[in-house]
Parts: structure tokens; sequence; C-alpha cells
């Protein structure tokens, strides 16, 4: 009797594609129950968590009634906020600042005069900054919010009932926790 018969079955009982396929089922499971993965709430077990205070800086955000707009912000008092794609929830608006939009004039003596921006369409563009406040855990890489990491420069999405528009981190202060 031979070991592999015209078939592909071993002992003319075992087709070697069904060997295959219950080989790749078992490993599989192996890996899915045996092997742990780098991902899960074990790993957030011993991190620190710290209020920290964040600053966004809003520019050109085209609006029909800037400040009406701005109000609307300080009475909702929290805004959604998303980070690189990834929601993170709510948190606190602490301060909303308008920062005011401003050209240089050359004079006739060669000096510069800075004065606030004539242009009409000014009226319905927005400069602000924002100060957010939450609770972020802090790595050595610095501080994470949700799992995305929030440093100078990192992109953020703000998201309320009717707005929705980018801006950008300028500041970030990691505040001591509560005693």
């Amino acid at each position: 009797m031979a070991i592999l018969d015209s078939q592909g079955r071993l002992f003319g009982r075992i087709s070697i594609l069904d060997i295959g396929a219950v080989l790749v089922i078992v490993l599989v499971m192996v890996g899915v129950f045996l092997v742990p993965g780098t991902t899960g709430s074990v790993a957030q077990v011993g991190t620190v968590t710290q209020p920290v205070e964040v600053q966004l800086w809003t520019r050109g955000l085209s609006v029909a009634d800037p400040a009406g707009f701005l109000e609307m912000l300080k009475t909702e008092g929290k805004v959604n906020i998303i980070i690189r794609n990834q929601p993170y929830g709510q948190v606190e608006l602490l301060k909303v600042e308008e920062t005011p939009r401003s050209i240089i004039v050359a004079q006739p003596d060669g000096s510069a005069l800075s004065i606030p921006d004539p242009r009409p369409e000014l009226g319905y563009t927005l400069d602000f900054i924002m100060t957010v406040g939450g609770e972020a855990q802090i790595t050595d890489s610095g501080p994470v919010l949700g799992n995305s990491k929030l440093k100078i420069g990192t992109p953020v999405e703000l998201d309320g009932k009717l707005y929705n528009f980018n801006t950008s981190v300028i500041d970030i202060k990691i505040l001591d926790s509560p005693s």
C-alpha cells in the first residue's frame, strides 16, 4: 500500500487538503486565544491621568456672525474633539479669545505701522484662540487623549451642534492633579 495514492490521499483515506485546512484552523485558534496582543484596556492599567489645558488657534474661520459664533461657543461650554480622525469625546471649553487681524503699512520715513485690516470681507472671517481642558494620560512621549498623542502642531477637529472645523494645538499645559 502506497503512502500517497493517485487522488492525493494519505493511506487511501485522508486528503492532504483536509489536513491543510485543519492545520490552518488550529493555528488561527492558537493565535487568537493563546498569543497575547498589544491592544486592550490591560495596557492602560498603570497609566497616570492628569488634567491638561490645551490652547487651540483657529485662523480664517468663515462665519456669518463672528460675535454670535464666539458667544455660542462660550454658552455651550463643552466641545467634541477629534484628534487625527480618532474621536476623543467632550472637553470643557475654558476660554475663547478673539485675535485681531492686522496689516503692516510702510510709512514714508521707512518705519512700519500695524493697523487693523480694513478689508470688508474680514467681517465674515474669525481668528481666535480657545483653551480647552480635559484628562490626559501622561506618558514618556507626552500627553495622550483617548488613543492619540497630543503635541504642539497636532491638527484637531472640533465638532458641535452647528459647527465642524479644524484647528491646531499651540500650547499644552499639564496641570497638577487635584489633591
